[in-house]
Order: structure tokens, then sequence, then C-alpha cells
């Protein structure tokens, strides 16, 4: 029967699993509520590891926001190791949420949320353990409508045979006005099927049907155009943009997991967007403009979360956080009101140019001082003109000398190999900056057990940025590069020892920046590999590039591309790109300007504080830049203790009834 529980016939198999406290549930403020008194139910995954999707702050605001609706219910699943997924298939058990325990393929709405493009294979695994065929075309009424979303999103097409929709840009009114559709369809009897479904969804401007959409190429296997088959939707769909945060001080209840996670803390979002311009970051383009939260309703947030979790660290997340107009009253305040309580603040990845050491002091007033992360993110003054990152080596040197003085003893600084333009010289003049960071560090605070560590990703250019038409540099280019920038810090006597190195190889690199930048083709390419054993590609222990290559030559070769063709080709102005047909909000031409004045290593302000230079967003989604200062503050000061009221409460039914098999579990 649809809804019922499957943990009786999974949990003889738990024992035989790594970590099985990851698939039985029963996390603080996770929520059960009776399958018959829902009339839309969403299944919502994060295709990774428990440990990874459960903190996924994205997953857990659409998962309350559903629940509050009476008449709507909402569970998590994630994605299942190879050893549980090989049981699952030989006792014929499908994919299985976490929170009661039902089939992934009961539910009207599976929900996917990709942060990242080397999640596909897993979506692919989900599909088949749940019962779904992997092709929508073959999809019939009995079959949840699959939906993806999330940042990765806004170029879905190596996932359209996959996904029946997309929701692309900000999620929280989108499910709503989704449930509201599906609400309606049902309770008519469900005229036409899965096909009016969707043409109704499209219609309303909540998702992008890629079934809806034809793709032609031509000879030399460019496209030719991407045209909509039906005259009654939006011939080009475009995000959704959440205008109020403060009206939606999600999530009210954070999860409080009973397994080790990524992130042990509770997660406050204090402004969405940014516009700073950095030209390879595709979070900046496509969540623009920026939108803050007021220091009240971030206070608010912050006690409501504490008392409702029991954790005692806090982190303020954003694009870049230390840019909200009123950080430094925020932090004070909030270390006012909870140093009693040995409650720590943090920020995430700090902009040098945004950092001063009050700022600092105040996010470590708990006594927990951790280290700092600066991201440079390219190694020399030129390319981080061609990037737009207006950073100085003065600057950096400048900053990390007030940090070390200040008492901190390690920092951790952030590049990228591969930028456009990008030379060997660029890269070595990353190991000077650390010289000059160890010196500093040195002589500001008089001891020598300074530290910095160097962490180096590769570039991926991605949709809907300045980059978008870049050549990607080859995984050979790339390990060259950081072999020859590792073995000069090694060579360096003054530094070796103070100076750690952290890199992964170009490879998968170069497997992300064809996901990123395919076009539907590229599906035959994830299928294929997904067939022959591919899962977890995000991570090294999992990932085999040679597995995507082999992939690569069968099916795009064929058809006039190759591996090489999506990534290491350069774009010209006027190719149709596959992602054109969907609106970010950015107008393409713009992007295409702020392409060329990055060759011409021309710097361009944050909008926040100049005139508007046309990018396109604010006039095409109607909306604008939201921000402060307010003048207000967080009194009256109050206190909660690090282990609230909630802090062992487990899940909560809404009926009173014993919400799983695992019963109420204190989280760890």
């Amino acid at each position: 029967m649809s809804g019922q529980s499957l943990f009786a016939r999974l949990e003889p198999l738990l024992p035989r699993v790594r970590r099985p406290v990851q698939y039985v549930g029963g996390e603080g403020n996770s929520i059960v509520k009776p399958w018959d008194a829902a009339v839309v139910r969403w299944a919502l995954m994060y295709p990774d590891a428990y440990e990874v999707g459960l903190p996924n702050q994205g997953l857990q605001i659409l998962y309350e926001i559903l629940n509050e609706q009476p008449d709507v219910l909402a569970e998590r699943t994630y994605s299942v190791w190879p050893d549980l997924e090989a049981l699952l298939r030989e006792h014929d058990l499908p994919q299985f949420t976490v929170d009661a325990h039902r089939a992934v393929g009961d539910f009207d709405l599976f929900g996917v949320s990709f942060s990242t493009e080397l999640g596909y294979t897993n979506l692919l695994t989900a599909l088949d353990l749940a019962g779904i065929p992997l092709h929508a075309d073959r999809r019939d009424d009995t079959h949840p409508l699959v939906i993806a979303g999330g940042h990765a999103a806004f170029n879905p097409e190596p996932i359209a045979a996959f996904v029946d929709a997309v929701v692309l840009g900000d999620g929280e009114q989108a499910v709503l006005g989704i449930s509201d559709v599906v609400r309606a369809w049902k309770s008519e009897g469900a005229p036409g099927g899965r096909t009016e479904l969707l043409a109704r969804l499209a219609r309303r401007q909540l998702v992008y049907v890629p079934a809806f959409f034809d793709v032609t190429y031509r000879a030399d296997a460019r496209i030719e155009a991407v045209r909509p088959n039906r005259s009654d939707i939006p011939a080009r769909p475009s995000k959704h943009t959440l205008s109020d945060l403060d009206s939606w001080p999600y999530p009210k209840a954070p999860l409080v997991p009973l397994a080790e996670t990524v992130h042990e803390r509770m997660s406050v979002e204090i402004f969405r967007g940014c516009t700073r311009g950095c030209r390879f970051c595709q979070a900046g383009m496509i969540t623009r403009p920026v939108r803050e939260r007021n220091i009240e309703t971030i206070g608010a947030m912050v006690d409501a979360g504490l008392r409702a979790t029991g954790f005692n660290e806090v982190g303020l997340l954003s694009l870049s956080s230390a840019d909200h107009t009123e950080i430094g009253t925020i932090a004070t305040e909030l270390a006012d009101r909870y140093e009693n309580d040995k409650v720590s603040l943090s920020l995430p990845s700090t902009r040098v140019d945004a950092f001063n050491v009050t700022l600092a002091n105040e996010f470590s007033r708990s006594g927990r001082r951790s280290g700092l992360t600066f991201a440079p993110e390219g190694g020399s003054e030129r390319l981080r003109r061609v990037i737009n990152k207006m950073v100085s080596a003065e600057d950096l040197v400048r900053t990390v000398s007030t940090a070390y003085a200040h008492g901190w003893r390690q920092v951790k600084l952030y590049f990228m190999c591969g930028l456009p333009t990008e030379t060997d010289e660029d890269v070595l003049e990353i190991a000077d900056l650390a010289r000059q960071v160890i010196r500093a560090g040195r002589k500001a605070s008089g001891h020598r057990d300074i530290r910095a560590t160097v962490s180096i990703g590769g570039f991926v250019p991605k949709a809907h940025t300045p980059f978008q038409w870049a050549a990607q540099a080859s995984p050979e280019v790339i390990d060259a590069r950081l072999k020859l920038l590792r073995d000069t810090v090694r060579a360096d006597k003054e530094i070796a020892r103070a100076v750690g190195f952290r890199y992964h190889d170009g490879r998968p690199g170069a497997i992300e920046g064809l996901l990123a930048r395919g076009d539907r083709r590229v599906g035959t390419v994830i299928e294929r590999v997904w067939r022959e054993g591919g899962r977890f590609d995000g991570w090294t222990e999992h990932f085999s590039f040679e597995r995507w290559e082999r992939a690569c030559a069968a099916e795009l070769e064929p058809l006039g591309a190759s591996l090489d063709w999506f990534t290491t080709r350069e774009r010209e102005e006027r190719e149709v790109l596959p992602w054109d047909h969907l609106d970010a909000g950015l107008d393409r031409d713009w992007l295409w300007a702020d392409w060329q004045e990055a060759l011409r290593g021309v710097e361009l302000d944050d909008c926040r504080w100049t005139p508007c230079y046309d990018c396109g967003v604010c006039p095409t989604m109607g909306t604008d830049t939201q921000i402060g200062p307010t003048g207000r503050s967080l009194l009256p000061v109050i206190g909660v203790s690090a282990g609230g009221p909630a802090a062992g409460g487990g899940p909560k039914p809404v009926d009173g009834s014993d919400p799983s098999p695992v019963g109420s579990a204190a989280p760890a």
C-alpha cells in the first residue's frame, strides 16, 4: 500500500552497512505527518551522502515550509552508499525517505536539489532504486514528477532527459505554487495526466519543462536553436526571486542530526545575492540582486534556532557575509547576547577588503579562535583584475599582519588554477604571496610558529557568468602548474615547513566542466557512466576519470563532439549556448561586454555603492537591491542555555502518534 513504512524490512539490513545510523531518521526537529492526511506529498532529495546533505540549508528550508501547509507532506531522502544500494537491490527494497521510511516512488513529487553537477549519477541511482524510469518520456501517471532545482540546475540540459521539470532560482514560493497546482489538478481528477499537469506548471511560470522545448544542431555540432514546441507556455522560462527575506525566516527549527555531518552548527542566512561582480562566480551572478535580512530578523532567527537545537555554534551565512551593511553591529550584539552561554559565532570565507580585527575579535569572543580563511583567488594582481577580485598583495599582507598581531596563528588562503589568461608566472606568484604572508605573520606576532595553508581548486567556467565563453584549462595544464607551484614552495627553506599545500588534480574539474556547460547530448554520457558503475563522483575515492573518458568517446565522438570540445574550446559571441533560453535575469550582451573587459584587465565596481551598470537583473526580475543600514539593534540582550528546550526533541509527529519505528532519539 502507498505510504507504508519499509523499516521492518530495512532494519535487518542495517547492521551489514557502514554507519547505519544515517538511515534511521528520528533527528531533532524532523517531522512525520500522517500519509492519508496529506493531499500533496513531496520527497525531497540532496543527491549526496547524509553527512553532506542533511546540513544543506536550502533543503531544510523547503522541508519546513512545505510541512507547515496543513495538507502537504514533505520527507527527505539522501543518496545511499554502494553497500546499502547492493542490499536494497538484493532484497527488492526501493529508495526510501529517512523520516518515515516510505518508498520515494509513492510520492507525488520528487524534488532534487543540485549544488554541484557531480551529483547527476546519484540522481540516476535514486530513480532506478525508486522504480521510476530514468527517462521522463517513459513515465506514466503512477510515477512522481521529478523536479530539479539548486544552483547547478541553471543549466539543466545535461539531465533534461531524466527530469520532468526544473525550478530556476529561489524555491520558497515556487514549491508552494507547485503544491497549489498539484492540489487543484488532483481535486479535478487529474485531467490530461502528467502532461497536462506539467503544462499547468509551465503556464504559471513555476517551472521549466525540457520536454516542451526542441533542440536542433548544426553540422559542426554546435546548437542551431532551442525552441518551445507548445504555444501556450513562456518561450523563455525565468528564475524565481524572493524579494523580502525578512518575511521568510527559515529554517525556524533546524534539523539536529543523529550521525556526524560536515557542519555541526546552526546556520542563519543573513543575506542572499552578491554584487561584487567576481566574473568566475556563478552563485554571485545567478542570485542577484542583494537582499539583506535586517538585524532584528537575524537576532530572532539565531535565538529561535539555538533554542530549537541546542547547538553551541552559529554560522552567519551568505556569499560574502562581512559585506552585510550592519555586520559590525550584528557581531557585537550577538557576542554580547551569548557571551555567558559560550555560543560561538562564525563567518564563512572572508573577503580581504571586508575584514577588520574588531569584527574578528567579536566572532572569537567565546574563546574559540579558529583559523581565518581568505580567498584572493588569483595568484597575481594582473589575474585578479581579470577575474574582478580587487585585492592587492599589500591588502592581503596588511590584513593577515593585523590578524597575526592579534593572536591568530593560522591563515588559509584559497586560490584557483586555470583561470582565463593565466600563465605559469601567475601561479608562481601564489608562492610569493605565501612567503610574504609568513614573513609578515612572524614579524607582527613575534613568533615563528606561524602557518598558512594554501588551498587550490581548478577553475570551471559556468553558465550565466562572463566566463561562460571561456576555454577551460586541460587537466594536463592544471596538473603541471600545480606541480610547479608545489615544488617551488617545497624548495623554499624559509617557508616550506610553514606552508601547507592542498589541491586536487585537474581531472574531476574537466568532468565538472563537461556537465556545467554541456547540452542534452551529454545525458547519454551520464547514463553510460552510471550503468558502468559511476556513483558519488564528487568523492575522490569513487571518481573515475577513465570511466568518463570512455563514455565521452563512445557517446560524443560519433556526434562530432568530444570531452575537449565541451571544455577546452572557447565559444564565439553569437554561438547558441545550451542555457540561452533560460532567463537568470542577466543581460547576455552585458555578460559578453564584461568578458571582453576581463580580457583587457578592466575592473568593475560593486553596484551597491555605484550607479547601476545594467547587468539586467533588477529591471528584468522586477526587483531591486535591498540593503541597510536600518539603525536597529538586538536589544534587549537575552541569553539562552546551549542545551535549549528542543535539544532532545527528536521528530515532531503532528498527530501525537509514534512517528517512526525508531521512536524519539536525542540528537548527538
